[in-house]
């Protein structure tokens, strides 16, 4: 597929296997209920369907989230002491914790998968869905 298109040719390709599309494909086309969802590249799609944040482990976690909030950043202390950061890119967060002299153990970038984009985007367009085991067994 990726040879065809590489020649300049159009692959029309329906799969339900999305770890595949995120290898292949370089536009989507997604149907939900039969109306169009989204007609886009792939990057855009993961793009607006993401909760892109920043995950930070710092010495002083409380100090750096203080810091982080000062300048606009939302962000969440995890139990572990991770800091879960929106609103600031990991370059904007490693230049803060540089200026102000922390010591960062990770800066980590989290997206989201193209599977999780694409439930996301469709998760009102189901028609129909499996019986939820636990219910069952009750």
């Amino acid at each position: 597929m990726r040879k065809l298109a590489d020649e300049g040719r159009t692959v029309l390709v329906s799969s339900h296997l999305m770890s595949e599309m995120a290898l292949t494909a370089d536009h989507l086309l997604v149907i939900g209920k039969g109306r169009l969802l989204a007609d886009t590249p792939l990057s855009e799609l993961i793009a607006r369907n993401s909760d892109e944040r920043v995950e930070v482990r710092a010495a002083d976690s409380g100090r750096m989230a203080a810091d982080l909030r000062v300048v606009g950043a939302r962000v969440t202390m995890e139990p572990d002491g991770t800091l879960s950061v929106v609103g600031l890119g990991s370059k904007q967060i490693g230049e803060l914790a540089a200026e102000r002299g922390h010591v960062l153990r990770q800066l980590r970038d989290v997206t989201v998968s193209l599977e999780e984009a694409y439930f996301r985007l469709t998760g009102e367009s189901v028609e129909y869905r499996a019986p939820n085991p636990a219910r069952v067994a009750a």
